[in-house]
């Protein structure tokens, strides 16, 4: 046990994290020569998703060996939707490796994480990264490094944190500038040194709890957690303790550990070891495995609640089965039960109509991501507007909504900005605090209003805001939060957009089409100027008649089209709309696609209860 440290490696976006990651793997010797060689090959962001996006979306582990020291790294996700995932990996480690870029200095994402590391008691090394850049100043960032740590209230134990300066990217690292460096073993020796050997305890029998889920199509679920006393081997008689308090007996299939970030298959395994065990169909994170029902459990950590739920349904638009080729409701079913195997966050549940799926999750995020995944593969989905899940108080029959917990940290100029869209979603500010020239922020906000909050603070801040948020209670309702108050142009007639109608359409509002664009009968094709919906005809030609007209020779000028992304599109459509996510398009269109029928049935405010 004494050879063995687990850490976890914390990071802003784009900070190198993943390239430091790579670096350590590659000079332990745990890749030959051969293997890797491309500097482009970013291993642990394994997700083209997370490539695209530069986020860690899923927590991924992986292990090298340094002298004698077996070393299990856990990566971290820095987005809040994932929020679930940061508490669990905290419960595995000892120690953090908290990467900085040396121009940059600490960002807010870091800041989140960090926090629940410090709570967790564990141990930092600070590295300060891209010292090779031309406007670095790791000194002036060592600085800062430590105000964010005294603003969150780390022990002087923690205040005395040791750090190292280094270039992933070259491929260095030293504990003073003025070194000469040539490998990462300054970081090394760091590691060895400072990270304690895992809280874990030797002895007979088994106690492991379950941090992180995969997959196997021939082995079934594996659970990944650390031993936290005895050793295991394969063949063992095991319990899984269950959150509800039921007992599942089997017995261990099979045992893996990590080398580099392959999964390797072992015999046996010791205290403090981070393993992925097979056996057990149902085990669910936060869960114990042990060797016998005399054991007690270990705290069983539930995973925040989902409080935002979606409607996936199959695409039944005339454009459909054009673009994707798993279409039908039992290939998107099928999929969904899929990712619920892994991704613990989300919950999938079937309705009264056969071609509507109730998916629901932490955020519009992770369900956006879910639904790109699916974009990727082959399908074709229509997903419903974000609504929030409510719940009925048991002593007073009052429904209750989620209320969470957010933090935003933006440039003190946009403050007012801010501060003014927080009070129209219903914000309660409980704490704000100055550091230099950026402002905290926490608040405590109902989950509604949270809904495209984000865009409006990329948009206002120019990118420099930051939030994450956290489930924090159900509460009171807080009242009526404004929704979008632009109408939309509705398609009333299908074929191709030309450029003649849809210059009659742009006088009504901003168009989201251009010419040569498919559309049908019930297509959003623009945002109305108005509040209210109205049809238009973006397919007419312009009649040939021999008369000489007074507008021949114009050029006709089109303004750019408004394209949403994914998440935009999902926050800006209303109640009774969708997304028509196909592999290559976009779409936005009414459910009722008929527009006489669509009167009849008008909007209505549905209030989704789950059970408390």
């Amino acid at each position: 046990m004494q050879h063995i440290r687990n850490i976890a490696i914390i990071a802003h976006v784009d900070h190198g994290k993943t390239t430091l990651v790579d670096c350590l793997l590659k000079q332990s010797g745990t890749f030959r020569a051969n293997q890797h060689e491309s500097s482009e090959v970013r291993l642990m962001d394994s997700m083209d998703l997370e490539k695209e996006k530069g986020i860690t979306i899923r927590a991924k582990n992986a292990a090298f060996k340094y002298k004698n020291f077996h070393i299990n790294i856990v990566d971290t996700p820095g987005h809040a939707d994932f929020g679930g995932e940061v508490e669990r990996i905290m419960n595995m480690i000892d120690g953090v490796l908290l990467v900085v870029d040396s121009a940059e200095g600490p960002q807010a994402q870091t800041r989140f994480v960090l926090r629940k590391a410090l709570e967790a008691g564990a141990k930092p090394i600070v590295v300060i990264n891209k010292i090779d850049r031309e406007n670095a100043n790791p000194k002036k960032v060592l600085d800062q490094v430590f105000e964010l740590f005294m603003s969150l209230n780390a022990t002087d134990e923690q205040l005395d944190f040791p750090f190292i300066y280094c270039s992933a990217k070259e491929g260095y690292a030293k504990v003073e500038l003025d070194h000469v460096a040539g490998t990462m073993e300054p970081l090394f020796d760091a590691i060895v040194k400072h990270i304690p050997p895992p809280r874990a305890k030797a002895g007979d029998g088994f106690q492991v709890l379950v941090a992180n889920l995969d997959y196997s199509d021939y082995l079934g679920r594996i659970a990944f957690g650390k031993i936290y006393e005895g050793k295991v081997k394969v063949g063992d008689a095991a319990i899984c303790r269950h959150g509800n308090g039921k007992v599942s007996k089997n017995k261990v299939t099979m045992l893996y550990h990590f080398e580099g970030m392959k999964r390797i298959e072992i015999n046996e395994a010791h205290a403090g070891d981070i393993v992925g065990i097979t056996g057990f169909e149902e085990v669910f994170i936060g869960e114990s495995i042990t060797d016998s029902e005399m054991r007690p459990a270990l705290p069983y950590i539930p995973i925040d609640p989902p409080t935002i739920q979606m409607e996936f349904a199959v695409n039944d638009g005339p454009l459909a089965g054009k673009d994707g080729k798993l279409v039908t409701a039992r290939h998107i079913w099928d999929r969904l039960v899929k990712e619920i195997r892994t991704n613990v966050a989300l919950r999938i549940a079937q309705t009264s109509d056969p071609k509507i799926f109730a998916v629901s999750g932490r955020g519009e995020m992770q369900i956006a991501i879910l639904v790109e995944q699916m974009r990727r593969e082959g399908h074709e989905v229509l997903v419903s507007r974000p609504e929030v899940l409510w719940k009925k108080d048991p002593a007073t029959g009052n429904s209750l909504e989620p209320i969470e917990k957010l933090y935003v940290e933006v440039p003190s100029e946009n403050l007012g900005n801010i501060m003014e869209n927080l009070s129209g979603r219903k914000a309660q500010i409980t704490n704000m605090n100055h550091v230099g020239n950026q402002v905290s922020v926490e608040a405590l906000v109902p989950m509604r209003g949270l809904i495209g909050f984000e865009t409006d603070l990329v948009n206002s801040t120019k990118g420099m805001g930051v939030m994450s948020h956290l489930f924090h209670e159900y509460g009171e309702d807080r009242g009526e939060i404004a929704a979008r108050k632009n109408g939309s142009l509705v398609s009333m007639d299908g074929g191709e957009a030309t450029s003649y109608a849809l210059n009659m359409v742009q006088e009504r509002g901003r168009l989201m089409i251009e010419p040569g664009d498919e559309v049908y009968v019930g297509m959003i094709v623009g945002e109305n100027a108005r509040e209210n919906d109205i049809p238009v005809n973006p397919v007419k030609e312009k009649r040939l008649t021999n008369m000489r007209s007074q507008g021949d020779g114009k050029g006709i000028q089109l303004a750019p089209p408004l394209k949403l992304s994914l998440e935009r599109a999902l926050e800006y459509i209303d109640v009774d709309e969708y997304v028509e996510a196909t592999p290559k398009n976009l779409r936005l269109r009414k459910k009722e696609l008929d527009e006489n029928k669509r009167k009849r049935g008008e909007k209505s405010r549905s209030i989704k209860f789950i059970e408390a």
